[in-house]
């Protein structure tokens, strides 16, 4: 029998992903949107707070990068979730992490992260229930040593971080379960 536990945001697992903009002077500046989403095969949907550091860098350079997470970095991805870049100026030096400037967009990619998507800023959605960024993602950059033979990312080798709202806990990619497409195939013939 299920137990009432209230009104909560009861999604698992959230993607941690690391965002990352530029403002008016190239100062990289991150942080960490764990409410965001893929909204097209070349779209990406973040929900962030209007008036967040990141936010105002995206308004002014028109671009940013979106890493995944993983566990190997799983302490300067918390820091850039708790500290706000209004707030702390030398954030992203702190960490003492490593940003070169996208071949693809005007915006930093940090180094440490294993897979990043390079954004163009396609709009800024603001209502009275949401506010979001959506960007077109122009290219994905990974390191070799996540990709598979194929060329893909591996889950497994990537160990990307998910956050787990109920707990405030972060989890990493384990195994494969099934395959997509595959598992419920089986229920199609009935």
């Amino acid at each position: 029998m299920k137990k009432d536990i209230g009104v909560i945001p009861a999604v698992y697992p959230m993607p941690v992903l690391m965002v990352a903009a530029y403002d008016a002077n190239e100062k990289v500046n991150v942080m960490n949107v764990a409410w965001g989403q893929i909204c097209d095969m070349d779209k990406i949907i973040l929900f962030i707070g209007e008036g967040k550091k990141t936010w105002l860098n995206i308004q002014e350079s028109k671009a940013f990068t979106v890493a995944l997470a993983d566990e190997a970095h799983v302490d300067v991805a918390d820091f850039f979730g708790i500290a706000s870049g209004n707030k702390i100026n030398d954030k992203f030096e702190r960490t003492g992490y490593h940003a070169v400037k996208s071949d693809k967009v005007n915006a930093p990619i940090i180094e440490e992260f294993p897979v990043v998507m390079e954004c163009e800023l396609l709009e800024f959605l603001e209502t009275e229930y949401v506010s979001a960024i959506v960007g077109k993602i122009v290219n994905v950059k990974a390191e070799e040593n996540v990709l598979s033979e194929n060329g893909k990312v591996d889950p497994t080798k990537l160990q990307a971080l998910m956050f787990d709202q109920f707990q405030n806990g972060y989890y990493s990619t384990g195994e494969k379960v099934a395959t997509a497409w595959n598992a419920g195939v089986e229920l199609m013939k009935k």
